[in-house]
């Protein structure tokens, strides 16, 4: 397998994950193609760390085929905040749920699930639609205004009686 190659990931978020969303429900097989198009648009970790440890592995999950083991691989690189909570085969199909907090109940949690007739498929598109998720969400702006130290000992004067 190549190298993955880098896609400006901020040129339209919404429309290359809508883009890969699609070419994954499609796809009849995963193939190194497909996933390796999934890691240059979706996986801006596994750039980056091109040729350190955890890309050479992916990298030889999916020179192997073992497309289940590579898309767990990627999750774990790409969105470690997220956990896979649940695999369930219903219907023909396999429903992939992620959730950032595992232990708590579906209602609670901020949980994902995807579905496709293939396990790996489904856990990639469960992927894809973290980083849509991850992408819009808004950041967490601290409330807590920072605060210099003071240079001379304080004293609390309030009278608490």
């Amino acid at each position: 397998m190549k190298g993955f190659g880098v896609v400006a990931f901020a040129m339209n978020d919404g429309v290359l994950l809508d883009r890969l969303d699609g070419e994954l429900r499609l796809a009849g097989r995963p193939t190194s193609e497909l996933i390796s198009r999934l890691a240059a648009g979706a996986c801006p970790r596994i750039a980056a760390l091109k040729g350190a440890d955890p890309a050479i592995r992916i990298g030889r999950l999916i020179a192997a085929e073992a497309w289940t083991d590579a898309a767990m691989a990627l999750i774990e690189l790409e969105i470690p905040s997220w956990k896979v909570r649940s695999l369930v085969r219903e219907g023909g199909e396999w429903l992939c749920s992620l959730s950032k907090q595992p232990n708590l109940s579906m209602e609670l949690g901020d949980t994902i699930e995807a579905s496709h007739e293939l396990l790996p498929l489904a856990i990639l598109r469960a992927l894809v639609e973290a980083r849509r998720r991850d992408s819009v969400a808004p950041r967490a702006i601290s409330a807590v205004p920072l605060v210099r130290a003071a240079s001379e000992p304080l004293i609390c004067c309030d009278n608490f009686s």
